[in-house]
């Protein structure tokens, strides 16, 4: 019998599936193999949010696969000992798995051959599994990667993409495949009260509820802050529950000018990672140094702590934050609000606050989530390094009635449309009616702040 091993990583999906179907096309026999990594979690890599929504993804998988007559098997440990073990039980001559971009994801793949080299098993890597166009697919001529969005996505919208693969009707696996148990999202502590559910069959119904009823006003609403008119797919995407070539196609079937402001989102997140691919360290590293000497975790911990908690005084900021806490999720235009704060005007290192996202954000993708930082910390692309949002401007822009805010910080419910957004200016036993802090810095002082660091005083 012709075996072949399919290691699932961040494509925990039957659909639109590469190395699944080619795994099938070849063999006579697949293991749908996921191992729980043991480098992963020795990294702080796994936290309470994205292990809740991993473990509603894995059991779906193992669904998807007994409804066509596999299932999946799971081991935990080092993924290339595991990996290596079902190789030797089954006698397989190649393990299928999706391109990484991150340097972990690198080492695991040189890892995987050379460990399998010995045992007569090829190891084949899938491209567009992940990503819509593949890292390093487009770039500037004489150079391995694009530094600028712009016109990345102008090469990259004109890139063919490669048609979406049908889900497999059979699926046979070896007998005697041993597998631990599938982990249950009740039995992990931690997890934020409103997490959204897991899973390929959630995910395949939120993207065709937003194709149906959200995309199409996507372009006029996607930072509409109290409208929560965003797609929701980014965890999703994270754990490839979806992939983004079906994403991205069935957007562009759907026509319109809020289906191609969508899809240049998912232009951004293939951006960022082939920055990554390109760029490993631009993972903890600044891409564009601008010589910053930050405030560091020590140095301005009653500020960090007032900005993780959601009690730095302005309202919009601290409602992002405490729906970070909340969901495991926040709105995109409430990320760049509370990323700006924290660097800019507290001027505290970015490090600092990808770390916070990333033990809370179910969709914590350090492609996305560390490169989104730079940007917003003037040190990975962005062409105007020194922009800063001003919270109140933001607010008044993006929640002109203040609805997010009283949703999210509900012992501002009281004050009544954009006043929400300065409680400070309330006196005497107004002012004491609220239980909210006054704001932990001027804007002012942490704008003169941020220009002496940067020396644009």
């Amino acid at each position: 019998m012709r075996v072949r091993v399919v290691l699932f990583t961040s494509d925990l999906r039957v659909h639109d599936h590469p190395p699944l179907r080619a795994a099938l096309d070849a063999s006579d026999a697949v293991v749908p193999l996921f191992v729980r990594d043991s480098g992963i979690d020795a990294a702080s890599f796994t936290v309470p949010n994205r292990e809740a929504f991993l473990a509603d993804c894995l059991r779906d998988l193992d669904a998807g696969l007994r409804e066509r007559g596999g299932r999946l098997i799971l081991r935990d440990g080092d993924v290339t000992d595991e990996v290596a073990k079902v190789v030797s039980e089954t006698d397989a001559c190649a393990v299928h798995l999706a391109g990484g971009v991150s340097r972990y994801a690198r080492r695991r793949e040189d890892g995987l051959r050379a460990a399998l080299r010995g045992l007569g098993c090829e190891v084949v890597v899938h491209d567009a599994v992940v990503t819509c166009v593949p890292p390093g697919e487009v770039a500037p001529a004489g150079k391995d990667h694009f530094a600028v969005f712009t016109p990345y996505h102008r090469h990259w919208d004109q890139q063919p993409v490669r048609s979406v693969v049908r889900a497999p009707r059979a699926i046979t696996v070896p007998e005697g495949v041993g597998s631990a148990p599938l982990p249950q999202r009740d039995k992990v502590p931690g997890v934020s009260p409103g997490l959204a559910e897991g899973g390929e069959e959630a995910g395949r119904k939120r993207l065709t509820a937003w194709l149906r009823s959200g995309i199409s006003a996507y372009e006029d609403r996607h930072d509409d802050l109290p409208g929560d008119a965003t797609s929701k797919l980014s965890p999703h995407l994270h754990f490839g529950t979806i992939g983004p070539v079906e994403a991205a196609q069935r957007s562009r079937a759907a026509g319109g000018p809020g289906a191609e402001a969508f899809v240049r989102q998912l232009a951004w997140r293939d951006f960022h990672h082939q920055v990554l691919a390109a760029r490993p360290a631009a993972a903890h590293d600044d891409y564009r140094t601008q010589g910053d000497r930050w405030r560091t975790a020590r140095s301005a911990r009653e500020d960090i702590e007032a900005w993780q908690e959601g009690r730095t005084g302005y309202p919009v900021v601290d409602a992002a934050m405490r729906q970070l806490r909340h969901e495991g999720w926040m709105h995109n235009r409430g990320r760049l609000i509370a990323s700006s704060f924290l660097v800019k005007t507290l001027y505290v290192d970015w490090r600092v606050g990808a770390r916070h996202f990333l033990d809370l954000l179910v969709d914590g993708d350090v492609a996305n989530n560390q490169l989104n930082w730079q940007w917003m910390a003037g040190t990975g692309t962005d062409s105007r390094p020194n922009r800063v949002l001003n919270p109140l401007a933001q607010a008044e822009r993006y929640d002109p009635d203040g609805t997010y805010v009283r949703r999210w910080v509900p012992e501002l419910a009281g004050l009544e449309g954009a006043a929400v957004h300065r409680p400070w200016k309330l006196r005497g036993l107004e002012r004491a009616a609220y239980d909210y802090p006054d704001p932990i810095v001027e804007l002012s002082d942490g704008l003169a702040r941020f220009k002496r660091a940067r020396g644009l005083d």
